[in-house]
This record gives C-alpha cells, structure tokens and sequence, in this order.
C-alpha cells in the first residue's frame, strides 16, 4: 500500500443553525490506492464530513488537502471536478434511461446537434472492460438487479473521472454472492491506483476489504488503525464503548394462531409485469416470520398491502381472522397493528413535526392521553422513550428533519415498538444505525415476539434476517422461493442462491413448510 496521503481534511467542523455540532475538530487522512473504513455510530458525524468532502455542505472551519494541494469544495460539481465521486445508499439514477444514457448524462457526447448515442455506447463499454465492470449499455436501468445498478453508480462516478470514491453502505441490499462480486471489484479499482472511503455499520466487511479504518464518535475522530491489527471488539468499543456481540441471544419461539394470513395475494394488474404472483403465508403469534431476498422482488408491495398503504387487487388478507381489504390504516392501528416502514420519512415520521409529535403520534386518540390531551403526561412517555431507545437530540421540541438519519430511525422505532402490539410489521428495521441501536432494537423485536407479538420481519441485512427470524420464506422476482420452518438451519450461501434466483423449491415444498393449502384456480 502506497504511503502517499491523497486526501486530508484538518480541523473541520460543522455547526448547524440550531446549535447541533455535527463535526469538531475533525482530522481525516486517506491515503493513495487504499480502502479506507470510515465507522461510527449514528450522530457520530460521518455522513456530515462525507457531505463536506462532496460539495454537499460547507465547513465551519477546517481546510480539505487533495494530493498536497489546499482545495475548496462549494459543490457536488467542484467535487467531481477534483476528482471526487460519491455513490450513495439510495442510488442517483434515472430508471427509464439506458445504461449508457445515465452514464453520459450531463455531459452528452454529440453529432451536430443531437446526442452521439453510438459514441454513448463505444464509451460505456469503454469503461467497463477497463475497470472490468461489465454491463450492457443499452439495457433500461429498471430492469437491472439491484447489483447492477450500483455498479452503474460506480461507472458514473469513474466516467466523470473520480480517483476519490466515497462508498455509502454498499452493501446495504445485496446478496452474498453481489457482496462478494463487489468485493472483487473494489479490490481491482484499488490495484488500479483508486483510493476508496468505505462506509460501513457491518464489521465484519471492514475487516475482509478495508486497510485502515477512522473511528469517530460524537462528532470527532477518535483513532485511526490498521484494520488487520484491530479484533471486531476493539473496533465495537471504540465506536460504542462496548463490545461486539455477533450472535442474537433468544428463546426458542412459543407459537400460537395465526393473527395475520395473506392469501394467493396477486399485485401489479395493468404493468409489464406482476409485482407480486400468487403469494401466501401466516405469521403466528409468538413468532417472528423473516422475508428474505433482494430489494426489488416483491417486498415493498407485499409490505405496503400488509400495512394498508395500497389497495388489495387479488386475493385476501385476514388480520386476526378478519379481512383487512376495507380497513382503514387508522382502524388497522387500533387494532394493534404497528409498522416500522423502511421508508422512515414517507412513511414513518414527518419531518418537520418536533421529535416528540412524531414519538407521541400514535397516542393522542387513545383515551388515557384524553379526551384533553394530558400533556405532562406524554411529555414524560417522550423523555422515557429517548432515553430508551437512545435518540440524540438537545430537545425533543427540535424537528425530526434535524436529525441524523440512525436517530430519525431511532424514534420510528421507539413509537412502534413501545405501544400494545398484536402484530408489527419490521420493514428493515436497522437500516443504517450502528451496532449498539440495532442490538437495542433487535432486543425490543424480540421482547414483543416471547410476549405472544406476531412479528413481519422484512431485511435486506442477511444477519438480521437469519439471526432473528424463527421461520424464513424467501422471494424472487414477487414469487415465494423457499419457505424454511426453522431459520436457525439455512446456510448463508444456500439463502443466497434462492436470492439470486439460482434455486426454487418445489411448490409441494413451500406449501408442507408453511402449511398453506394450494390455490383453487391457477394464479394469473
């Protein structure tokens, strides 16, 4: 590895309007053709100091270094001007264009007047055989797996002559086999002479593709390691004060009715194709099922027919014995149905509501809080379930919006997971918070399931979804592929291929697993 410091940011700190220090007195070095780890828990201030470095916010003091060079960087496009590319968690692309069309865009090479979609095409495939990042230029960006897209992002950013890349959470929605693949790729560019800032919650990532590693907590960096002269505890309690555990501690699952049955449930009548096909299931009391598979094969619908946020179009869905098919959200609330979305501001809070309106929301029509709101009296729910869940914030009257996204999620779940609950629908329910909030959640999950909680447990984190669910089904391309009675027997690998669409079950299989009887009439 080269020793030669690329980039170095000194002293930087950000101080938002509302008196919140994001970053104090930051230092970070990186240095050329390496992987370097940047970690720490929500509200530590990495997203914040990745923002600065891409031109998305500006430094309250502090100076960036780029290849010995004093920098300022007002803009995305400043950034990417130095060199600098950014792929986010949640993909910048535009579905209907081609490979090709989102690779150029913006700067289109042209004949006379119009686009030079031939040239487009000559320089996607350019680029891909370089870095050996194959894709096929002309295919709509829609119909790539989730894989594909961000090695997409990937060439964008290289097109545009990136050295710099900044990875958020790369691996957030991929398979084994997908996180493997990237892995590979990410070790050429590396050979290649691409430095790389990597963005992980996951541990055992850092560990298997990064060099060194920045720890920050509390809006400062606190160290920086040789990630193969550091265990997983020690980079655990440098990040949290407290070690890593890997193994969910839980007690073997007490199973009673079904409180939720979803029936030969069809979705997406009218498009190319169907979203969801002929799709059946029942989540026990006492057991949490887990849905595993890549984003993007049926889940978000399956979910959201669930919850009530879309309409059922064929087949049936009974919550405790009932069809839910002209239930309100409201009325399906009160029925102790509780939803952590994986959409946290759509879905799950509204930003510019305080901290407290959003934890409290749920409560103000339940008849122990009224018919006069009793304000103290939520006022003291509020301050338990921050100090619980451990949001951090300076007041619980500061907006939503002004938090970091781990702590939006923080107070999402707070609210769900802390009424009576029949029945909680856990759509990705850690996405992007660090090890000690997600154990924190994992813990509450499980205390409602040993209470008699039927729990929907939704995941693109194959450790969650493995380590957590008592039962386990498996969707590809909106089909139910594998159904395992007994998630504590499936092997990783073996859950991948089923991802991936590599192996199906028989449909004899599926059905004894889950003890769903066989449609009466073919699915359409």
């Amino acid at each position: 590895m080269n020793d030669t410091v690329l980039l170095s940011m000194e002293h930087i700190t950000k101080i938002y309007g509302n008196g919140i220090v994001a970053n104090e007195d930051v230092d970070l070095s990186v240095r050329k053709g390496e992987i370097h780890a940047l970690m720490g828990e929500n509200g530590a201030g990495k997203s914040t100091l990745m923002k600065i470095l891409f031109g998305i916010e500006r430094p309250d003091g502090g100076e960036i270094w780029l290849d010995g060079k004093k920098v300022e960087i007002a803009s995305p496009t400043v950034a990417l001007g130095l060199g600098i590319g950014m792929v986010h968690q949640h993909f910048m692309l535009v579905p209907s264009l081609t490979v090709a069309e989102n690779l150029i865009l913006g700067s289109e090479p042209v004949k006379g007047v119009v686009m030079d979609h031939a040239k487009a095409i000559r320089s996607t495939r350019e680029i891909a055989e370089r870095y050996n990042l194959p894709v096929d230029p002309r295919a709509k960006v829609k119909d790539l797996p989730v894989g594909m897209k961000q090695r997409v992002e990937i060439l964008k950013a290289l097109y545009r002559g990136a050295g710099l890349l900044i990875l958020d959470e790369p691996t957030a929605v991929l398979a084994p086999q997908e996180t493997e693949q990237l892995f590979r790729q990410l070790k050429s560019l590396r050979d290649q002479g691409h430095t790389i800032i990597f963005i992980s919650h996951k541990l055992r990532e850092i560990k298997e593709i990064c060099d060194r590693i920045t720890i920050m907590r509390s809006g400062r960096s606190v160290g920086v390691y040789d990630v193969a002269g550091v265990t997983l505890k020690e980079i655990s309690r440098l990040m949290v004060g407290r070690d890593f555990v890997d193994k969910i501690e839980k007690r073997p699952p007490s199973r009673g009715g079904a409180v939720l049955e979803a029936k030969h449930l069809s979705y997406g009548f009218g498009q190319p194709r169907l979203s969801l096909r002929d799709v059946s299931f029942a989540v026990r009391s006492g057991e949490i099922l887990g849905i595993a598979g890549v984003e993007g094969n049926g889940q978000r619908e399956l979910v959201e027919l669930v919850s009530g946020l879309r309409p059922i179009e064929e087949g049936e869905i009974l919550f405790r014995g009932k069809s839910i098919r002209k239930e309100s959200i409201l009325r399906l609330r009160e029925r102790q149905m509780a939803h952590i979305p994986q959409d946290r501001l759509l879905y799950g809070g509204a930003a510019k509501s305080t901290i407290r309106d959003n934890l409290i929301a749920d409560r103000v029509q339940k008849r122990e809080y009224g018919p006069l709101l009793r304000m103290g009296r939520l006022d003291r729910l509020c301050g338990e379930l921050i100090r619980e869940f451990g949001v951090k914030c300076e007041d619980s009257r500061n907006t939503l919006g002004m938090l970091s996204g781990g702590n939006m999620q923080k107070v999402v779940a707070a609210r769900e997971l802390s009424g009576d609950v029949a029945f909680l629908i856990a759509d990705q329910p850690s996405r992007g918070i660090d090890v000690g909030a997600a154990k924190a959640i994992h813990q509450k999950i499980l205390a409602l399931r040993d209470r008699g909680t039927a729990v929907l447990l939704v995941s693109a984190d194959l450790n969650e979804v493995m380590e957590l669910s008592d039962s386990l089904m498996v969707m590809y391309d909106g089909e139910v592929v594998a159904w395992f009675p007994d998630a504590s027997k499936v092997e990783e690998q073996e859950l991948g291929s089923y991802m991936l669409g590599l192996k199906k079950q028989s449909e004899e299989e599926i059905r004894g697993a889950c003890h769903v009887q066989p449609a009466t009439e073919p699915a359409v």
